[in-house]
């Protein structure tokens, strides 16, 4: 089983390009990677290269509605849906590869209510736990903070969660709130990656606000990201990049076997 990891933090804090450099360090070692963007901002195909050209033909998967609803079932009317719909066709019809790398830009769905299942939502949350399940692709998973599209079927499919922080008390803490909403999720949480680091003090600048969650790595603030959102990250972030790789794949590993 290849690695499947979910990145997730507070808006802003660079875990789009996080998620990017991961895929682009897996691709690298010539493993079928697919990167997942399961964020509302959709990001992620930028922070990989990918073509502007491309990415304005591509529209999120939450978006189609009654490509959603056909799928699930109900566009003939009815109350009742699929929860495991056939998914696959999604895939070869709707993902798109650059350098390596393929991409899918997932979306999200604001839910109508507080306990309300829907069937598009139903239809992504049954797309995650298909991506998880491919033994085969490694998978790196560009969340929102709320990981919505994480159920308890799927979270124990994911080899680990990544949340990405600030050197700042308002982002540790949100780092903090994910974890907990991780673990009642049953998901591994591999750790706190503080991006943006500027010193070795940032990390006890932040350590007071994160409870129940470790630091697994410090990356350094590089001006051309700040200055970029298609920046190829390079030099010592790019190095710290890919030492947290081999360390998340370790851990996914070992909590395998």
């Amino acid at each position: 089983m290849r690695l499947k990891l979910a990145v997730a933090g507070k808006g802003g804090v660079g875990k789009t390009t996080l998620s990017a450099a991961l895929a682009r360090a897996l691709a690298r070692r010539g493993e079928p990677v697919m990167a997942v963007d399961a964020d509302p901002n959709n990001c992620l195909g930028r922070a990989l290269g990918f073509p502007e050209s491309t990415l304005r033909l591509v529209k999120p998967l939450s978006e189609m509605r009654e490509e959603l609803a056909a799928l699930a079932g109900t566009s003939e009317g009815g109350g009742f849906f699929s929860i495991n719909p056939p998914v696959e066709q999604l895939l070869s019809d709707y993902q798109i590869e650059h350098d390596g790398v393929s991409l899918l830009v997932m979306g999200t769905i604001d839910e109508p209510g507080a306990g309300c299942v829907c069937p598009e939502s139903a239809i992504l949350k049954a797309l995650v736990r298909h991506l998880v399940g491919l033994e085969q692709t490694a998978v790196i998973m560009d969340m929102e903070a709320g990981l919505e599209h994480l159920g308890r079927g799927t979270a124990r499919h994911i080899g680990a969660l990544l949340i990405v922080t600030e050197p700042a008390p308002a982002s540790a803490r949100t780092a903090t709130r994910i974890g907990r909403l991780a673990r009642g999720l049953g998901l591994q949480v591999a750790g706190v990656v503080i991006n943006k680091a500027n010193s070795p003090g940032d990390e006890e600048k932040v350590r007071p606000y994160l409870e129940e969650v470790d630091i697994i790595a410090s990356l350094p603030f590089d001006p051309a990201i700040a200055a970029s959102e298609t920046a190829v990250p390079s030099g010592p972030y790019a190095q710290a990049v890919e030492k947290l790789l081999a360390d998340v794949s370790a851990m996914a590993a070992g909590a395998r076997a």
